[in-house]
């Protein structure tokens, strides 16, 4: 195992929380919708 002072949390969030998006998504709408769920808490 690598030891370092350096956390994986933020990364592990934003993957889990596209898993979320994916799964909510599923059979509902086109690439568009799911593209601007994901990018709206970014702007």
């Amino acid at each position: 195992a690598i030891t370092s002072i350096w956390s994986n949390g933020v990364v592990e969030g934003h993957v889990n929380r596209l898993k979320m998006l994916k799964r909510q998504m599923y059979g509902r709408a086109g690439f568009e919708l799911l593209r601007r769920r994901v990018m709206s808490p970014l702007a």
